[in-house]
């Protein structure tokens, strides 16, 4: 699955990543409490959602199950580099100095990008 998640299908993946699985009925209950959507508009989505190979499901006592078929990190990484790409030519460090230059990286931010790159190093070096 190469295409990228519209901002719909991320909230049903929110719900589905939560907890999974749920069925049809449960992530159109979620997605109403979550977005103010009608159940309607959550079942339709459920639906394509299944027709596109996005969601799995399988036949379970009363109702069809749905699982993701992204998980969570896979689809994090993916949209990071599919912005990354867009926005900053691919260039992390353009993301990082912008927003450096800008001083809109908080203390605790600056903390965990020296932790994650800390991290990154050691893992070098093994």
């Amino acid at each position: 699955m190469n295409e990228k998640l519209t901002s719909t299908e991320w909230e049903v993946y929110e719900c589905l990543w939560e907890e999974s699985p749920l069925t049809m009925t449960q992530i159109a209950n979620r997605l109403s409490a979550r977005t103010g959507w009608s159940r309607s508009t959550g079942e339709t989505l459920v639906r394509r959602m299944a027709e596109k190979g996005l969601l799995h499901w399988e036949q379970g006592r009363k109702a069809k199950l749905y699982f993701p078929v992204l998980q969570r990190d896979r689809a994090v990484v993916r949209e990071t580099r599919g912005f990354l790409d867009k926005v900053f030519g691919g260039s992390l460090g353009l993301l990082v100095n912008t927003m450096a230059q800008r001083e809109e990286l908080s203390r605790e931010e600056i903390d965990e990008l020296y932790a994650a790159l800390r991290t990154l190093e050691e893992k070098r070096h093994d």
